[in-house]
């Protein structure tokens, strides 16, 4: 374990003083907790740390979903509120983002499209967009991410909901008319290959470490096992570790594979403790654990699409 990572789990223990009550709103929770967190320079510590201070799971999400960003792109402020645009009407594959960075060697650069189910969207000040830019040599869709200010001339957020659980979590439909673009704007790379697929396992193991920051909380707080939270604090560690490690290599997505399933062993480990609990914050955490599953489809898929490169490379040998 590196002395970075000792330092956030002994934080984690020894600000048990700053468990309270949180802001009924993403915006006024958000701008709490960045100064008594500003000190960790790993994005995946300030998730923790974050997450720590969030009396719900819907904040303990947006702690790990905005360091998840700053892990991808690391020049991203921290005090502001990021949404990563890349779903449209058709998808998010490839082949089904219309978006359109119509390119302007003369003069001005402008995107142009709709996208759907933007997370925090509605409470951006800055948005990482995917635009199409033309083709690839093999035909495929020249990708890119631009980064456009939420309130930019050009920009209409309109908020989604429909959302049962994590109601604090909000999604929008962002509206791109010719909005100007300049040539610092566009992120170096391919958008699809160097950001949206290594986003899916940045996001998944930030958001894990988070939400297991939340419940080390919550542990503390409600007098839960000693058990429980040393379990808590080695899933930490290992999460950190692997949020750390390079998110397109096959052994990390092979770890997150036991990780999983470790965080699912712990879940129905503390099932127990939550009648220890104040009965809001039972009734939220029954409410809204629901989104532990969301995405869990894809997560297998990426794993066994893992499992299989490694047989393969054995039966290469």
């Amino acid at each position: 374990m590196t002395d970075e990572s000792g330092a956030i789990l002994s934080w984690l223990i020894e600000n048990r003083a700053r468990i309270a009550p949180c802001p009924e709103t993403l915006e006024a929770w958000w701008a709490s907790v960045r100064a008594p967190t500003a000190r960790w320079r790993e994005p995946v510590d300030r998730a923790l740390a974050r997450a720590f201070l969030a009396d719900r799971v819907a904040y303990a999400f947006a702690a790990g979903y905005q360091a998840a960003l700053r892990r991808l792109v690391p020049s991203l402020p921290d005090d502001r509120v990021v949404s990563l645009c890349v779903t449209e009407e058709k998808g998010n594959h490839p082949r089904a983002i219309e978006t359109r960075l119509d390119r302007d060697p003369a003069g001005v650069s402008r995107i142009t499209g709709r996208k759907r189910w933007a997370t925090h969207s509605p409470h951006a000040m800055e948005l990482l967009v995917v635009a199409r830019s033309g083709e690839r040599p093999d035909g495929r869709p020249r990708l890119e991410l631009v980064r456009v200010l939420g309130g930019a001339p050009g920009v209409a957020i309109e908020p989604m909901h429909g959302v049962a659980f994590v109601p604090e979590i909000s999604h929008g439909t962002v509206t791109l008319d010719a909005v100007p673009v300049a040539d610092d704007d566009v992120l170096p790379g391919d958008g699809y290959d160097d950001y949206v697929k290594p986003f899916r396992t940045i996001e998944d193991v930030h958001v894990a470490a988070a939400l297991v920051g939340h419940l080390i909380r919550s542990a503390l707080a409600f007098g839960w096992p000693a058990s429980i939270t040393e379990d808590l604090l080695a899933f930490v560690a290992a999460a950190r570790e692997l949020a750390l490690a390079d998110p397109k290599a096959l052994a990390t997505h092979l770890a997150l594979g036991g990780l999983f399933r470790e965080q699912a062993r712990i879940l129905a480990a503390i099932e127990p403790c939550w009648a220890l609990a104040d009965d809001a914050t039972r009734a939220r955490w029954k409410r809204d654990a629901a989104l532990l599953g969301v995405a869990g489809a894809a997560r297998e898929k990426r794993l066994e699409a893992a499992r299989a490169s490694l047989t393969a490379e054995r039966a290469s040998r």
